[in-house]
């Protein structure tokens, strides 16, 4: 059985800067939630992370990227401001996306990329975080690219 992968384009007209502004913007979010973290709210993002990885991957890829896509909504509440959690929840539905297209391939890599991040919230590391974080979108955006379908 083959797995569906959506349609819907994240980056319309995908430049490097669209990525780019992304991945800066999730990247300052991480180091901001780092220094803001309660212990409710990391327990929140633990919960989250292990509910993603109990689901299937197959059948089922929407909900589980849905799940995995989670953690950046939270992670906006977290890095709080009124104007900026409308960005950063913005951008959750786009690395939503991402996800969808990628497809479940990529579930070892987000599981594996989540767990680092808590580990690096839990010990308020805002590099390590940050870097985490950078890491698995530019790990993330790049496998969109090869899986996104060609231009016509």
């Amino acid at each position: 059985m083959v797995a569906a992968v959506s349609t819907r384009v994240p980056f319309p007209r995908a430049s490097a800067d669209d990525a780019e502004e992304l991945i800066r913007t999730q990247v300052m979010a991480a180091r901001i939630a780092c220094k803001q973290i309660t212990g409710p709210s990391l327990k929140l993002l633990l919960d989250s992370v292990d509910r993603a990885c109990c689901m299937p991957a197959r059948p089922g890829w929407d909900r589980k990227a849905a799940a995995h896509a989670e953690i950046f909504t939270l992670l906006a509440d977290v890095a709080g401001g009124q104007a900026a959690a409308a960005r950063y929840a913005r951008q959750a539905r786009l690395i939503d996306d991402l996800m969808r297209t990628v497809g479940p391939a990529a579930n070892g890599m987000i599981a594996s990329s989540r767990r680092r991040l808590l580990v690096r919230l839990r010990y308020r590391d805002a590099d390590g975080a940050a870097l985490e974080m950078e890491n698995h979108l530019r790990a993330l955006h790049y496998m969109w690219r090869l899986a996104r379908p060609a231009p016509r």
